[in-house]
């Protein structure tokens, strides 16, 4: 691993981004539709979906043919590289089908399973978050810092559902007994978006059940690269089991109180 890869897998990511972000934001369809479900009948795909990966992909497949590609919508591809990106083309695609402004695009770069850059570029917000390893997270072009720890009972915690109805039950009986010990819970519709909010300071902590690595690669590194802590359950790494991001001091009790709740379970 070079600063030489770092610096080119970053621009690569924030170019890709920026062009499939634009595109979605420029060419959404008034009667946009569903284009297909997922999990269940309200975990959807439309056509802006599987349009930004093909354009993401096309992208970086004619920059680094040699790379792997891991993405939502299907787009697997080996690679000879030990370089993977890790692509999620819509991370809030409700919000973005509904109009709402909380979606985003998110590119991350692995190597060796290392995340060594990562993009999220939320077009409605006019925001581009961005982060390479080692070198600090950025808004825009201004860094950012997570907040420093509050008591856990001032802690404003980030969260969000999936879209099995037993794993959402489940997800909200976690919520009914957290949300009197900290001061209130958000719930945005990107976990891309949250992650980077916490970043930014504008939550003090995140969590989730049923992330997959396309959701959190990126994000998790700009929260990383700005000071948060993050993980799964107790000695465990952040995984689809649970995602929790905390400034340190706030991370622990708040994995400690997800982990007494039971929130890596349905």
């Amino acid at each position: 691993m070079t600063d030489q890869l770092k610096a080119d897998l970053l621009a690569l990511a924030l170019e890709a981004a920026r062009r499939a972000g634009d595109f979605l934001r420029d060419g959404r369809p008034e009667d946009l539709g569903v284009a297909a479900t997922k999990t269940s009948a309200v975990d959807v795909v439309t056509e802006m979906d599987i349009a930004s990966e093909k354009l993401i992909t096309d992208f970086l497949a004619d920059r680094r043919p040699e790379d792997g590609v891991l993405g939502e919508e299907g787009a697997s591809v080996e690679g000879t590289s030990g370089v993977q990106w890790v692509i999620d083309p819509v991370d809030g695609t409700v919000n973005y089908l509904y109009g709402l402004p909380s979606w985003a695009v998110s590119v991350a770069a692995r190597k060796d399973g290392e995340t060594l850059a990562g993009v999220v570029y939320a077009p409605m917000r006019g925001e581009t978050f961005r982060a390479a390893l080692g070198e600090g997270a950025y808004l825009n072009d201004r860094p950012v810092r997570v907040r420093p720890a509050p008591a856990f009972g001032l802690a404003l915690v980030g969260t969000g559902f999936g879209y099995l109805a037993e794993r959402r039950a489940r997800q909200a009986e976690v919520v009914r007994h957290l949300v009197p010990q900290v001061r209130d819970i958000r719930r945005g519709g990107s976990a891309a978006i949250d992650l980077c909010d916490v970043a930014a300071g504008r939550l003090d902590a995140y969590y989730e059940r049923g992330l997959n690595p396309w959701d959190y690669a990126a994000g998790d590194l700009i929260a990383r690269e700005a000071g948060a802590r993050t993980g799964g359950r107790p000695g465990e790494p952040l995984s689809p089991e649970l995602t929790i991001a905390a400034p340190p001091g706030l991370f622990e009790p708040l994995q400690a109180r997800l982990e007494e709740l039971g929130a890596w379970h349905d």
